[in-house]
């Protein structure tokens, strides 16, 4: 894509009648400032609709906050999910928004993120001031901000951990960025939530609906790996961090709440919860736009239907790139059930050892490349050809030949894995769905998609199916999605996708 293409965005007509009816579809795409308060809301805010010639709409909480406005304490603007258009597609502002959000500016400044996105730094920030109405280093700012705004409301960590949470190494000039971007001390925010008996945090973490939370559940519980996950009908759990010190973490549905998920957080440090806050949601597809999504799609005759049938499908991420290769290396035509199995034996394996965390049967860490480069797996059951191309991935990852670098465009992703032994198209774009959340990848040689695009009749050639599928971009990889959950559905299913 161009890197001068503007991303639609609702018009003005379309934000007064969501904002006026509160429609929570558009949670998170735009924000209402309001003149006579100098507050700036979500289009969800329960307080008292202002008339509108007080409001002004603005792309990102950025931006409103760059023209002074602070954030509402009842809608709560931090809650917001992100915009889908900025965060997943390969518009230039969408690729170093990626970097942005996994905290590159923390340890960066503007110029070195200009040159890792091949612009020049004046040019950088015009193009983030046109679509998002605020420059980078602003919206690095925003969000750190607004991250900090949560932990305040919603934990009991000292004013200190919140400031390291959120990016901050002065605690002085923590407290300045946040009193000037509230209007208020830190210490006004701070509240006494519940203590609990195993002293984990809990956050909230919002989406668009509508969100099919049992569907993401089912296929990761499908995959789960015995003593590194456990998923149940109600929520994913999973070890995480440093063998020293692991952590815990559960995502479930928030008790009362209608748009927002609960993640619990044991062991986790201060300094590492942003980023695995962020990996959640990219993880759950929290930032998903469904609107967008089935507006696209549902206008062919094939996909309609099962969008109606299935509304709110996501596509589910994997934690750790590595992990989501290698069974996905495992996987290639064999059964979910056997993927796993096979994935089970590495990690009891070569896993790394931990001390169970939280109570829970969980005792491993999925081994990195550095095990399993030149891991004997041998006598496992997996196929030669397969260890060797699990190897190859391992020291490719490790010398730098491919990676899992979000602000990747797709194609280049593509380019550089199928170029390790054993790794076609198909494995290529299904890492790219699980591990870089990419909305547009699409594994068009997948038999269960070219059964399900001619269902009365032969399964489609790899060719037609792309053809078919030129109209459902950039949304493609949603497309996936509900496909195979047609055939898992149907008594046609004859293979899953691993």
């Amino acid at each position: 894509m161009n890197t001068q293409d503007s991303l639609p965005a609702p018009s003005t007509a379309a934000c007064e009648i969501a904002r006026l009816s509160r429609d929570a579809r558009f949670d998170g795409v735009f924000f209402t400032a309001v003149l006579s308060t100098r507050i700036y809301c979500r289009p969800v805010c329960p307080a008292r609709p202002p008339k509108a010639e007080n409001v002004v709409y603005y792309p990102s909480a950025a931006a409103a906050q760059a023209q002074g406005f602070r954030p509402c304490l009842r809608c709560r603007p931090e809650l917001a999910p992100g915009n889908q258009l900025w965060l997943h597609g390969e518009h230039l502002v969408a690729r170093a928004l990626k970097l942005i959000n996994e905290g590159y500016l923390a340890d960066h400044s503007l110029e070195a993120l200009a040159e890792r996105m091949h612009i020049g730094a004046r040019q950088l920030r015009r193009l983030f001031v046109q679509h998002l109405g605020a420059p980078p280093m602003a919206v690095h700012a925003t969000q750190r901000l607004l991250f900090a705004k949560q932990l305040l409301t919603e934990t009991d960590l000292s004013i200190t951990e919140v400031a390291m949470a959120s990016g901050f190494r002065s605690l002085r000039r923590f407290n300045a960025a946040f009193a000037e971007a509230n209007h208020a001390e830190p210490r006004a925010f701070r509240r006494s939530p519940k203590p609990r008996a195993d002293k984990a945090l809990v956050l909230r973490l919002g989406f668009r609906p509508p969100y099919d939370f049992q569907a993401l559940l089912s296929f990761l519980q499908t995959r789960a790996l015995p003593g590194i996950e456990q998923v149940d009908a109600q929520s994913y759990q999973r070890v995480v961090g440093d063998p020293a010190a692991p952590g815990w973490l559960r995502v479930s549905a928030w008790p009362g709440e209608q748009h927002a998920l609960q993640l619990e957080l044991l062991n986790v440090p201060p300094s590492q919860m942003l980023s695995v806050v962020t990996r959640i949601r990219r993880m759950f597809d929290l930032d998903a736009d469904p609107l967008a999504i089935a507006r696209t799609l549902s206008a062919s005759p094939l996909l309609a239907p099962v969008i109606e049938r299935y509304p709110g499908l996501r596509l589910p991420g994997g934690w750790d790139g590595f992990e989501v290769a290698v069974r996905a290396v495992l996987g290639q035509q064999v059964s979910v059930a056997a993927a796993r199995t096979l994935a089970s034996r590495i990690v009891q394996r070569y896993g790394i050892a931990i001390e169970p965390v939280a109570g829970a049967d969980l005792n491993r860490l999925f081994p990195g490349s550095e095990q399993l480069a030149d891991a004997d797996m041998g006598q496992m059951g997996i196929t030669q050809a397969r260890i060797n191309t699990i190897q190859s991935i391992a020291r490719a990852l490790l010398d730098g030949r491919v990676d899992f670098a979000l602000e990747q465009p797709l194609q280049h992703f593509i380019n550089r894995w199928v170029q390790l032994p054993g790794i076609g198209e198909w494995t290529a774009h299904y890492i790219a769905i699980r591990v870089l959340k990419h909305p547009d990848a699409f594994p068009a040689a997948d038999l269960i998609l070219r059964r399900e695009a001619n269902p009365l009749g032969e399964p489609v050639s790899t060719k037609a199916l792309q053809t078919l599928a030129e109209s459902w971009r950039p949304w493609r990889a949603y497309s996936v999605m509900y496909l195979w959950r047609a055939a898992t559905d149907s008594a046609a299913a004859r293979k899953e996708p691993t």
